[in-house]
Formats: structure tokens, sequence, C-alpha cells
């Protein structure tokens, strides 16, 4: 199938279409193809809110040489990175599904039902915030190998601070919209779409944040539409 909407930064529309055809469309499971092509169908351009197909296949090897088993996902709409998570899992793998839409996530359901995937998925239909809150009152603290953060992007610092205490030692958390379309590299008088300048300076502000954190290791990625890479020191 291919995309009509991108959230590839690359500048080149050929290049783009190459890496996708060449490496992630070939080895894209069925159900992944399918909940890509449903949620287009139903939200067109917004469809972007989805990783893409060649970020959902670098999250399902990184989880892979990880061995994680237990993750957190903030955000996640219909669902593409969730099933690219399920599905990269051991069988007892637990992944906790944040996101207060669950109109967006019953869109992706029927695919994750499909491909066999809802043992491994707990949805809570809240805010993030909340949610965290909570897992650390009840002791959950340095249990969680892996998270995945796609959502309000004002809040991002404030759930890496409580991811932080979430994620074990050595765990990732990653961070996806992290060079924002391009943006965070234009001067304030550059031309660009209304909807790119509102969170702009939060996501520049994260990435500043970030690169100064001595608790993590950083690898800040240009796939897709940015991906920031923390691993947790101690």
């Amino acid at each position: 199938m291919k995309d009509k909407f991108s959230t590839t930064i690359l500048q080149s529309e050929q290049l783009s279409k190459y890496l996708l055809e060449t490496s992630a469309y070939p080895r894209e499971h069925e159900q992944l193809k399918e909940l890509r092509k449903a949620t287009v169908d139903k939200y067109q351009y917004w469809s972007l809110m989805n990783v893409p197909a060649d970020e959902g296949q670098l999250l399902s090897m990184l989880l892979k040489l990880m061995n994680a088993k237990k993750t957190i996902e903030v955000g996640v709409f219909t669902g593409y990175s969730l099933l690219s998570t399920a599905l990269a899992l051991p069988d007892d793998g637990k992944i906790i599904a944040i996101d207060p839409d669950r109109e967006a996530y019953e869109t992706g359901l029927p695919f994750i039902q499909k491909a066999n995937m809802t043992h491994k998925i707990q949805y809570i239909q809240s805010d993030a915030t909340t949610v965290m809150n909570k897992f650390l009152a009840d002791g959950e603290e340095g249990t969680f190998d892996f998270a995945f953060v796609d959502a309000d992007k004002e809040n991002y610092i404030n759930y890496h601070e409580q991811l932080l205490k979430l994620i074990k030692v050595g765990g990732i958390v990653a961070y996806d919209n992290t060079l924002w379309a391009g943006t965070v590299a234009l001067s304030e008088d550059e031309e660009m779409l209304e909807y790119l300048k509102g969170c702009r300076g939060d996501i520049m502000t994260l990435n500043t944040f970030l690169a100064a954190d001595s608790r993590i290791e950083l690898a800040h990625l240009s796939i897709g539409d940015g991906l920031t890479l923390c691993k947790k020191l101690a």
C-alpha cells in the first residue's frame, strides 16, 4: 500500500519510498498493513500521527535486542506502534498502553485481535500522568524495560521524570516527533504550517533538556519525524 501521507523528514519522496519498499514493507506484518490502511481511510491527513513502518521496524528490532518483556506506551492513537511492540515481545510480555482517545484505539483494535496480541496489552483510557503516578504509588518503580512516548508534546519533560522512575537501569525511553517535521532547525521567521508552530518550542526545549540530562545515554535518530532514545544510566 502506498502511503498517502508521509511522516518522514527526508526531503526526497523517492528516497523515502525506496527505504520503505526495500526494507519495511516487505517484512511488515499483514495486520500492521491493514491497520495502517484503516487509519489512512478514517483519519486521512492525521493518519501521520501513527509511526511510519520503518520506525515501527526499528522499535521492533530494538525490543528484541533488549529482550524486553514489560513496556509502557504513552499515546496510542490507532495502535501501529502498539501492535509493532506486541509482535516483538515474547508471549508472556506485557504492554501498558495509555491514551484518552478510546475511539482511535478501537479503530486499530480489530487488527490487534486478528494478530492474537490482545493478551499482551492493557489499554487504559486516561491521561498518562495520573496512571504513571498510580504505578509509582503501587510500587512499580524500576519494573519496566522500555517506554515509548508519542503524546502531548508539552508534557514530554514531565513524562520523562516519571518514566525515569518506572524504567529499570539500562532500560530505554523513546520519544517520537523530536525533529518535528524539520522545523526545529528553522529560524523563527521561516515559513511553516500553523499546527507545527504550536509544539515546535516544546520539542526544542525537550531536545535541549535531554542533551544535558546526565542520567541518560542519548541517541537522536533521523527516522520518521525524529526519534530520541534515552538509556537510563542510574
